[in-house]
């Protein structure tokens, strides 16, 4: 089947299309009808006859955080053009599904929620790096895909799957706005999309296919983003991509020119912290000095995400990752010496094809060396279609044994041990997975749980660490350091969002992931520990495994929460460092008033429905005697 764009020419879209974010008229919109099928099986789900505009969209995201930028554009623009949004796939009238191709585990989770999705005769819509990057893939076969540049016309594409018509939208164009409507996960934090693409041609990575050669957006752009979503109460910014290092090349330009410019336009007060996204070693190297410079400023996280694959140089060449393991170590020792307070992650792929028992040392060796607090580790599993799928393979069974052998090295490690006692400033911006704590991270973006009120979501505080865990750090918060900028405008537009957004779109993948992009780590995770908790193997790869972040509403401060003990946190960690049994209530006044009034209202109705009851039932005995 041909795309939309190959079938109408130019001519249908008025000499190759309208501007980022300006939305066509439908009559532009080539469809093909749906045909019957043979088998009386599943009928077809029948044209919705509604008005467009009035239904709920499932949305579901699999992937990196460019993926879950994505899905909270097309969920800005749906939201704007009046559909509501819902993580309830039920009650839901479309299915729109982004996807991720990087790894098999998120792609047969795909597979798994398509085959949902026509079992419960659902209209669907299938978005991001699978249809992009395998566009003949059998189980797209008569459903409506758009590709990761056509998100701005994603209004479209629904309206005319409710319809029943299939359509497709793959061709690659102009990068989509930024100033498009959004609905953020998380309304303190934005992920902007710097450039798409890379410059880069990794033998195993599958996403080259989806999000093609490096587009960067223009460094003005970028910058009128940063003022805007700062204005609007953001108080962290993650730069997305494929590879941040690659940023401009392809623009005349680089990322330290970009970096200056958006630290130049936060705030003086700290009130918002910028993180920089993944690197790839190549292009950052001849920027060593003004990437640190960067990071040292005191609105941006002392983070990078540098991921290495291999310790061995012969695997590195064999996937043409274009540098040595020694241009890896200047990356990290250039970084760590002019930077206080770095750090650093990575990532390895065990049993790459060729891997030998000496190159698999070599990459043990390298991880003992620098002892990394976050390493996320990864089988190797061919991509169809990339030079690797036809490698000799490694043996299996040699290729789990590898893993498991990093998994244990690695988590011997201790890498915050020196800071038990300590006092550091955190950002807080979440809220555990255990309801009880919320998470702040460090200027090195470390995550600290805390125990404190809802009220405290977007702000920074200094807190003392007062225990360690392998994953995290336990922390209280010190009374009389909170800063709260203008919170009062805060949480006006907290009350604007909740009534204009109530619904938020929801991830497959790592929340709080600091291995932002799909590029290059294609291979299925197998002891990721994405910040706020370690992805425990293939099987978590459909679910979070990072901290959930949930809507707030004008009433999140009347939360009441209760801790019994520290058994009932997530994950070993707490119930290791938290030794002694805490009972916690966040009790406001006006919640305990609240409820005064609610029993006794309820007590009143009750009493009502009593009353009516009786009434009636000597009516009825009075008519019938």
């Amino acid at each position: 089947m041909e795309d939309i764009e190959d079938v109408l020419g130019p001519a249908g879209f008025s000499g190759g299309g309208a501007p980022p974010g300006l939305r066509l008229p439908l009559s532009t919109v080539a469809v093909k009808p749906k045909r019957r099928s043979s088998k009386l099986v599943q009928t077809q789900p029948q044209p919705d006859a509604r008005i467009p505009g009035t239904q709920t969209i499932y949305v579901k995201t699999f992937g990196c955080s460019h993926n879950q930028s994505d899905s909270e554009y097309m969920s800005g623009q749906l939201s704007a053009f009046g559909y509501a949004i819902t993580e309830e796939p039920e009650g839901a009238d479309l299915w729109l599904i982004n996807t991720c191709t990087v790894k098999n585990p998120s792609q047969s989770a795909m597979s798994t929620l398509i085959s949902k999705c026509k079992t419960a005769n659902k209209p669907l819509v299938v978005a991001g790096c699978v249809p992009q990057g395998s566009r003949d893939l059998k189980e797209l076969e008569g459903i409506s895909i758009i590709g990761v540049q056509q998100i701005d016309r994603v209004v479209e594409v629904v309206e005319e799957t409710l319809k029943g018509h299939e359509v497709r939208l793959l061709s690659r164009k102009t990068l989509p706005s930024l100033d498009l409507p959004k609905v953020r996960k998380n309304k303190f934090i934005e992920i902007l999309p710097i450039n798409v693409g890379c410059l880069g041609a990794c033998t195993y990575c599958k996403t080259k296919h989806a999000r093609g050669h490096l587009g960067s957006y223009s460094i003005d752009s970028l910058v009128d983003r940063v003022k805007i979503v700062v204005s609007e109460g953001v108080r962290e910014i993650w730069l997305s991509s494929e590879d941040t290092g690659a940023y401009g090349r392809d623009i005349g330009t680089n990322l330290p020119n970009l970096l200056n410019a958006i630290v130049a336009e936060l705030p003086a007060d700290r009130s918002t912290m910028l993180r920089i996204g993944m690197t790839n070693p190549p292009f950052i190297l001849e920027h060593l000095n003004e990437i640190a410079s960067v990071l040292r400023h005191p609105c941006v996280y002392t983070f990078l995400h540098v991921p290495v694959q291999s310790g061995s140089d012969a695997v590195l060449k064999a996937m043409n990752r274009e540098y040595t393991v020694s241009e890896f170590r200047m990356v990290v020792d250039t970084l760590c010496e002019l930077v206080p307070g770095m750090q650093i992650a990575t990532d390895i792929i065990c049993g790459f094809p060729g891997e030998t028992d000496e190159d698999f040392v070599e990459t043990v060796n390298l991880i003992k060396e620098y002892q990394l607090p976050q390493v996320h580790i990864s089988q190797f599993y061919p991509r169809p279609g990339t030079p690797a799928a036809r490698m000799k393979k490694v043996p299996s069974i040699e290729v789990k044994k590898r893993s498991r052998e990093l998994t244990s090295v690695f988590e011997a490690f201790s890498p915050y041990e020196g800071l038990k006692g300590k006092v550091e400033r955190i950002w807080i911006t979440e809220i555990a997975t255990d309801g009880v704590h919320l998470v702040g991270h460090t200027k090195g973006y470390i995550q600290v749980l805390v125990i404190a009120p809802d009220s405290m979501l977007g702000t920074s505080a200094d807190a003392k660490i007062t225990s360690v865990g392998r994953w995290s750090l336990f922390g209280e918060v010190i009374e009389g350091t909170v800063a709260i900028k203008e919170a009062a405008l805060e949480q006006n537009s907290a009350e604007v969002q909740v009534k204009n957004s109530p619904n938020r779109v929801e991830e497959a993948a790592c929340s709080t992931n600091t291995c932002d992009s799909c590029a290059c780590s294609g291979a299925e995770s197998v002891a990721q520990q994405c910040t706020p908790q370690r992805c425990e193997g293939p099987s978590d790869a459909p679910t979070n495994c990072g901290d959930a972040t949930r809507q707030e509403t004008p009433q999140s401060t009347l939360v009441r929460r209760n801790v019994e003990g520290a058994g009932k946190t997530s994950g070993s960690d707490t119930e290791k460092s938290r030794g002694d049994d805490q009972q916690v209530n966040v009790i406001t006044r006006g919640a305990v008033n609240i409820d005064r009034i609610l029993w006794g209202g309820l007590a009143v109705s009750f009493a009502t429905t009593v009353a009516i009851l009786v009434l009636l039932t000597c009516k009825i005995f009075y008519t019938s005697s």
